[in-house]
């Protein structure tokens, strides 16, 4: 009786034990959505978390101050003391001497130093410190559209990878039927030893090729943790399906390019900031004015002299003008230079507009494509599983052979595989128009 009372909670806990693994197993393996990925993407990827920190730097950089407009104040405090032995002869002949004389000078106070003009420097470089600005908040832009594209391709492949593990799967369980067929068969007499032993390697192939897949799929989940920043070990799902947008216009792409693609948006600031650069080396032929003031305070003491001590104190103004007549042609050449940066900056530009023109023509034709291969590889599984299920009842009485079911068998594989490949294509595709044109979004 103690033994039966035991018995019964061993049995009950040992159930309750299977159900909270399986509870556990669920809770480990969580659907990671698209959405989330990006999302955690943006807030953990550490090339997104530099370029956000390099954008705060151009930020904190657009200050008035830095562009030379406020006064320079500075605050100065001398001390200097000795000892010395002096002597002193005086016009009448009379000889002074003193060993070991000390003498000290104290001098302190404040002064300031104002930049009032200088070709309209300070203005253009205050601009180029706003573009510069504008340029590192277009290159973080440019970096976290980079970033979610990635995630996107990487989590799609995750997607067509686990719909062929479908397909191999599929394949697997016909392949173990076959093989319980072909042995049903050989016991009774009606099939040879030959057709089991070609069941059982197909079975091995299948085998092989459904854990070669899942190895691949493992390998790319690990890659996909570690571009979202976190514990590579962590274990999820993904979505069953990839849904292509066939709507995309290729005019409406180009026009939002034009505004918006970050390559583009670059150049057009990096642009920009050639050309203040340039006015602020034009400024350099005009004088550059500069008020000063300050005050100081002094004190001198010395123990052998005509004056053994001194003190001065006072308020001390002044303006002053420089103009650059002549410094070796440098001026011209600097501007020449710089000019010289603009051009180029613009044919930066427009050769960048030609090749998003091109990439993005290129990447239509390929996303059409994709589309009109997707749509008749999707009709050629139909078929294939068709094929497969008339070709399975048939050996199943059979009236074909192991080669034609072997054939079938591995028809609809590859139709499986071949749709869920064009899918990812086509999305691969629009991936990349939607990059191209800077609207990429979850």
């Amino acid at each position: 009786m103690l033994m039966k009372n035991n018995r019964i909670p061993i049995k009950k806990y040992r159930f309750l034990a299977l159900i909270l693994m399986l509870v556990g197993c669920v809770h480990a393996q969580s659907l990671l959505t698209l959405e989330d990925a990006v999302k955690i993407a943006l807030e953990n990827n550490y090339a997104i978390r530099m370029a956000r920190n390099d954008a705060q730097v151009s930020q904190t950089n657009v200050a008035i101050g830095n562009a030379g407009m406020f006064p320079k104040v500075t605050a100065s405090f001398t001390d200097s003391n000795g000892i010395q032995h002096l002597s002193q002869t005086r016009a009448d002949g009379t000889v002074n001497s003193v060993d070991n004389a000390k003498s000290s000078n104290i001098s302190y106070g404040a002064n300031l130093d104002w930049t009032v003009f200088d070709g309209f420097k300070m203005f253009a470089r205050y601009d180029q410190l706003k573009a510069l600005q504008q340029l590192g908040e277009s290159q973080m832009k440019l970096k976290i559209l980079d970033r979610i594209g990635a995630v996107n391709t990487m989590y799609f492949d995750l997607v067509q990878q686990q719909l062929q593990l479908s397909a191999l799967d599929t394949a697997l369980v016909i392949s173990k039927q076959r093989l319980t067929l072909a042995q049903n068969r050989y016991s009774i007499g009606k099939a040879s030893k030959l057709e089991v032993l070609n069941a059982q390697v197909d079975l091995n192939a299948d085998t092989s090729a459904l854990l070669k897949q899942k190895e691949l799929f493992t390998q790319t989940k690990t890659q996909l943790n570690q571009l979202l920043a976190r514990d590579i070990t962590t274990d999820f799902k993904v979505s069953e399906e990839i849904q292509v947008d066939p709507k995309l216009d290729l005019a409406e792409l180009t026009a939002l390019a034009q505004k918006q693609n970050p390559q583009l948006e670059s150049l057009l600031i990096s642009k920009k900031v050639a050309e203040l650069q340039l006015k602020q080396t034009k400024a350099n032929r005009y004088p550059t004015v500069k008020v000063n003031t300050g005050y100081n305070f002094s004190e001198a003491k010395s123990e052998l002299g005509f004056t053994t001590q001194s003190s001065a104190r006072g308020l001390n103004y002044g303006l002053s003008a420089t103009l650059n007549l002549f410094d070796g042609n440098s001026q011209n050449r600097n501007e020449k230079i710089a000019k010289l940066t603009v051009e180029n900056s613009k044919l930066a530009l427009e050769e960048q507009q030609q090749a998003l023109q091109t990439q993005l023509a290129l990447a239509y034709q390929t996303y059409q494509t994709q589309l009109q291969l997707s749509e008749l590889e999707e009709k050629n599984v139909q078929i294939a599983q068709q094929n497969l299920n008339i070709t399975l009842d048939k050996f199943r009485i059979g009236t074909i052979t192991t080669f034609e079911f072997r054939t079938a068998q591995l028809n609809f594989v590859e139709a499986k595989t071949r749709y869920s490949n064009t899918l990812y294509q086509a999305k691969l595709a629009e991936i990349g128009l939607r990059e191209l044109a800077g609207n990429l979004t979850f």
